[in-house]
């Protein structure tokens, strides 16, 4: 780097750091912004040409720091095989995996396969196919082993034309892994919602990982009927619980690092036991404190109900989650948490115990990827000296960790089709605040 880029680039993190310290209801913005009408919701059915073998709804997930989950369905029986190299049509290494189906009132799932691949490199592609089928090549890049690295954020997903507008705009720009805060598919019940989904993603979700956490449409239960929530959503959706070193032992919360270690991911399951003696809370409470912060230069959460929020709709619906956690959160340090369920954009200042603290983390909502319910529109006014920016508008975010001490979160709103940054802030890493570190112990 040449000294006047040096100095150009100590510039811009001085000013990031001056905004970030102004108080906060200086900062505090409701957008004006007059979103475009509703879509409609999209069918995505299954290839005609395709035969019972054939490979589809084909998704990725990290498996530690080398592995990767390579899921898929077919119709009718085959191999739980990937066959995978570094080369397109040259397939030198295989894994062999299981396979699964359920059944769901009178709805019966395909064929569900998962095979986990690796030891893989990192920042290199890959090239698969599934079930030794052929007719589909899938390929894949693996994340960095250091920084930076670059993550999409986006929630509430659905399968309307607003959903395929944000995914080509994720598309547009490059990533290395996406995480997810619940609402996927929108089913609600109906099950071939889940298969047109994983239709609707598989072009992305086929080639980076894609991490999630349940949000409430993924319930699914029918008394009687259908007992067992997220009967799907766990059976589709496979994540890595039972992997690293601090294992959860449940689908619906679970823990991962990305960049050798340098960020940790903490996805929160808002819909399964959180109080006080519950599994989750048990866990998370290890998770956390076997995180070394000389050695992790970022923790991120994710939730799907926001713990802070200050949109009319959904008010007060994780309370009672935050009451059982935040202290845990705030203690460990999280530079981030990230949330979903509420369908706009909101971005608030450093927060611990309902106040701006400096010490607490920053607390966004993004359950605006294109869900057909529509947009949440209305927010409690005045707006509140903790909320920084506020929009209802869909679209999706981006954090790129930079380095061991920053990281810049931008929104992406959806304009008439075209990604509008109408968001941006630069994050700073609670390990390297002296003053957050100092009084750390004491919580």
């Amino acid at each position: 780097m040449t000294t006047p880029t040096r100095a150009m680039a100590l510039a811009l993190l001085v000013l990031a750091a001056t905004v970030l310290s102004l108080p906060t209801a200086s900062l505090a913005v409701t957008s004006p912004y007059v979103r475009p009408p509703p879509r409609e919701t999209l069918s995505l059915f299954k290839d005609d040409d395709a035969d019972g073998q054939t490979p589809e709804q084909v998704h990725i997930s990290m498996v530690g720091l080398d592995k990767m989950r390579v899921s898929w369905i077919t119709d009718d029986d085959a191999p739980a095989i990937v066959e995978y190299g570094t080369t397109s049509g040259q397939y030198p290494f295989s894994a062999t995996g299981s396979t699964t189906s359920y059944k769901y009132v009178f709805y019966h799932s395909g064929k569900i396969h998962d095979a986990v691949i690796g030891p893989l490199q990192p920042s290199t592609t890959y090239y698969y196919r599934c079930s030794s089928n052929p007719s589909r090549e899938f390929s894949f890049r693996t994340p960095p082993a250091t920084l930076p690295f670059k993550f999409v954020i986006v929630g509430d997903f659905g399968q309307t034309g607003w959903t395929d507008s944000t995914l080509k705009h994720i598309a547009d720009a490059d990533y290395d892994v996406l995480l997810l805060p619940g609402d996927l598919s929108y089913a609600d019940f109906i099950q071939s919602r889940w298969d047109s989904y994983g239709r609707l993603v598989e072009p992305l979700a086929s080639a980076r990982p894609w991490m999630m956490t349940e949000g409430n449409h993924e319930i699914e239960k029918l008394p009687l009927v259908e007992p067992k929530p997220f009967k799907a959503y766990n059976a589709r959706w496979r994540m890595p619980y039972d992997a690293g070193a601090s294992p959860s032992g449940s689908n619906l919360y679970y823990s991962f690092d990305v960049a050798g270690g340098a960020v940790h991911v903490v996805m929160l399951g808002s819909y399964t036991d959180y109080g006080a003696g519950s599994a989750q809370l048990r866990w998370l409470r290890r998770d956390l404190a076997a995180v070394d912060r000389g050695r992790t230069a970022f923790v991120v959460a994710l939730v799907h109900a926001p713990w802070y929020n200050s949109n009319e709709a959904h008010q007060g619906e994780g309370d009672a989650m935050r009451a059982a956690m935040e202290d845990l959160l705030y203690g460990a340090r999280v530079d981030a948490v990230f949330a979903g369920h509420v369908h706009a954009y909101e971005r608030f200042a450093r927060v611990y115990n309902g106040k701006a603290d400096p010490c607490g983390p920053v607390y966004v909502t993004i359950g605006d990827g294109g869900n057909r319910e529509g947009l949440a529109d209305k927010y409690v006014d005045p707006q509140p000296a903790i909320s920084a920016f506020r929009e209802a508008s869909f679209g999706h975010g981006r954090l790129e960790v930079v380095n061991a001490t920053h990281a810049l979160w931008t929104w992406h709103r959806n304009d008439d089709d075209e990604p509008v940054v109408a968001d941006q802030v630069w994050i700073t890493s609670l390990a390297a605040n002296p003053a957050c570190n100092k009084n750390k112990n004491k919580m």
